[in-house]
């Protein structure tokens, strides 16, 4: 399971026709599913993500967590993180997990963010042609893979 954060001003996601979800100062998570990934891939990544400091204290530095400030999260799927690129031009998708399986972890993975932030978390439209903007805030940008746990 890979994930991209972006520290965030603010951040909206649309799928057309009628469906909107916003967020204001927090962190924006894409997320991708590899076929091997299983409910222990989301535990760690949730733990590791809602304790991370990624926010600034009052001195500037960043000490604080999405369990210290209180600050939203958005969850968006994004299968294209486990793009392979090693051959020609077109990116494969071969490592991604296929939909059946992909979205009840994705759905597991907002589930538990939320419980363990004891916070609604916001989520973009599995499979949904989706336009995401955001302010990075900083910018800080960090990726994790769960098979790094080790």
């Amino acid at each position: 399971m890979r994930v991209i954060l972006q520290r965030v001003k603010q951040a909206e996601v649309k799928v057309k026709p009628d469906y909107h979800a916003e967020i204001q100062e927090g962190l924006l998570i894409f997320l991708g599913i590899a076929d091997e990934d299983t409910q222990d891939d989301i535990d760690w990544l949730v733990r590791k993500i809602s304790r991370m400091r990624l926010f600034s204290d009052e001195a500037g530095k960043m000490n604080l967590s999405l369990l210290d400030t209180g600050f939203e999260a958005m969850v968006i799927s994004q299968f294209t993180l486990h793009a392979s690129t090693k051959k020609g031009n077109r990116p494969s998708f071969i490592k991604a997990a296929k939909p059946e399986l992909a979205e009840p972890l994705y759905e597991a993975f907002a589930n538990t963010l939320e419980q363990n932030l004891n916070k609604e978390v916001k989520t973009g439209i599995f499979g949904g042609d989706m336009q995401v903007t955001l302010t990075n805030d900083g910018p800080v940008t960090i990726i994790m893979d769960s098979r790094d746990k080790v």
